[in-house]
């Protein structure tokens, strides 16, 4: 039988100690629980997931705003270019009927382009940050209020008529404010009538994050006690067969 030196069951015995984690070391500590501080919130809150569902929904309002936006501009002056085109055309020739008409929906097309994406830009941009605010206030203060919305819209207002001085801040202001409590009492009675709010979806969402950790970092803990426990044993045998060779010398 191969028995070993007093230095390799040394390096043996601490190669086998480094080798891999100490669960010792760990014992009853476990994963962190869920964030509770409110920039830790707002920060898991982006690292998540790859792309949050918070800002998939603000890219949907945005875009949405936009649709609307183009819409709500493009319409009107489409009607109205139309109009005006006829009312000008009166001495205009034409090759017959279809060409008068293709000419007038040409005139309107272009101004129903030009006026819908001047409204259509605005009300995209005033939609994104109106919801980048109160969807970060949501976060950061772990509570969904009718003075988060209305904080935001007055921070969008003012930022769409700061360009007009002192007067269009404050004017900007109080638009978003009248525009911000409705909208936001329009949206938390639609959550409550789903069922479940944005606010306790995330918190389902975190305390489920937490409990597949905490049941991840279990299993390791027993597979690394496992282990240990081999390697105790398999260092402890050839120990007990040297020590029974120099009991029967």
């Amino acid at each position: 039988m191969k028995t070993l030196s007093a230095g390799q069951s040394i390096a043996c015995v601490n190669c086998c100690s480094t080798a891999g984690p100490q669960p010792s070391r760990h014992e009853g500590l476990g994963p962190f629980p869920p964030p509770q501080r409110r920039w830790t919130r707002s920060a898991t809150c982006v690292e998540r997931q790859r792309f949050p569902e918070e800002t998939v929904n603000i890219i949907k309002s945005a875009f949405s705003g936009g649709v609307i936006g183009w819409v709500y501009g493009g319409l009107p002056a489409f009607r109205h270019a139309r109009k005006e085109f006829i009312a000008r055309s009166h001495g205009e020739l034409f090759q017959n009927r279809a060409d008068a008409v293709q000419s007038a929906h040409r005139a309107g097309l272009r101004s129903f382009i030009r006026y819908g994406w001047r409204w259509s830009w605005r009300v995209a941009a005033f939609v994104a940050i109106f919801n980048t605010v109160s969807t970060g206030l949501s976060v950061y203060r772990n509570k969904t209020t009718i003075s988060n919305f209305a904080a935001a819209g007055a921070l969008a207002g003012a930022l769409f008529r700061m360009h007009l001085g002192l007067h269009g801040l404050a004017g900007g202001s109080v638009f978003g404010i009248v525009f911000g409590i409705p909208a936001g009492g329009l949206l938390m009675v639609m959550q409550k009538l789903a069922g479940e709010t944005l606010q306790e979806k995330r918190n389902r969402e975190r305390r489920e994050l937490y409990e597949q950790k905490l049941e991840e970092w279990q299993s390791r803990l027993g597979v690394t006690e496992v282990l240990g426990q081999t390697e105790s044993n398999a260092q402890g045998g050839p120990q007990r067969e040297i020590a029974r060779e120099s009991r029967s010398c």
